[in-house]
């Protein structure tokens, strides 16, 4: 099983810039693809970003591209947001994920995190 702990969200103004961050325990997490989704209020759980197991490849949805770059650390079991030029409708809770493959879909991640809120004030 594995655990995961976002951090690094919090209030910035439009334009502004956030690293969120996806803290892993076990020893296993370098096995597994991560994904970046979002939740604002009323809406459904959209796919931000994901990562192969080796980083070799990542994946955004279009929404961020240009603007967020997804990288993980396997040494510390961590994966990392930078999210940059943020806009009002990036508003929502971030949640990071673990699967067996990069891909948008949530229902093919098995273990998630808590979320952790990201505000983006106009």
């Amino acid at each position: 099983q594995v655990q995961l702990v976002e951090s690094g969200g919090g209030l910035v103004q439009a334009g502004g810039s956030l690293r969120l961050s996806c803290a892993a325990s076990g020893r296993t997490f370098s096995s597994y693809a991560v994904g970046w989704f979002r939740q604002a209020p009323g809406k459904e759980r959209e796919f931000v970003a994901a990562i192969s197991r080796s980083a070799n490849s990542t994946y955004y949805a279009d929404s961020v591209k240009g603007r967020f770059a997804i990288s993980r650390d396997n040494a510390k079991n961590t994966v990392y947001l930078q999210m940059n030029s943020l806009k009002p409708e990036d508003t929502a809770v971030y949640y990071c994920a673990t699967g067996k493959w990069a891909v948008a879909a949530p229902n093919l991640y098995a273990y998630w995190g808590q979320g952790t809120q990201v505000t983006v004030s106009s």
